[in-house]
């Protein structure tokens, strides 16, 4: 399985959606995903992938990590993902 699709998987799950449902313009919010949502997400991501997402949950736009898209999280993924392989 690739990012993108682990990614939507974890995001569907957590909206309770099918991820067929997610598409990546949706933002999380358009999803019915809160804040704990969120968090809970990132967690998941983090596990899933064994990485360190670089996000500030108390003030997400101060974070380095674009949360404002499906794809701009998978972005963001494959970027840390890509960074710890190198």
């Amino acid at each position: 399985m690739n990012v993108k699709d682990k990614v939507v998987e974890i995001i569907a799950e957590q909206a309770v959606l099918e991820p067929s449902d997610v598409k990546m313009d949706h933002t999380l919010e358009d999803l019915g995903i809160d804040s704990l949502g969120l968090v809970e997400s990132i967690f998941a991501i983090e596990e899933a992938f064994d990485i360190s997402v670089p996000f500030n949950a108390n003030d997400p736009s101060e974070s380095d990590f674009d949360i404002s898209s499906v794809a701009k999280i998978v972005e963001g993924v494959e970027r840390l993902v890509a960074e710890q392989h190198a």
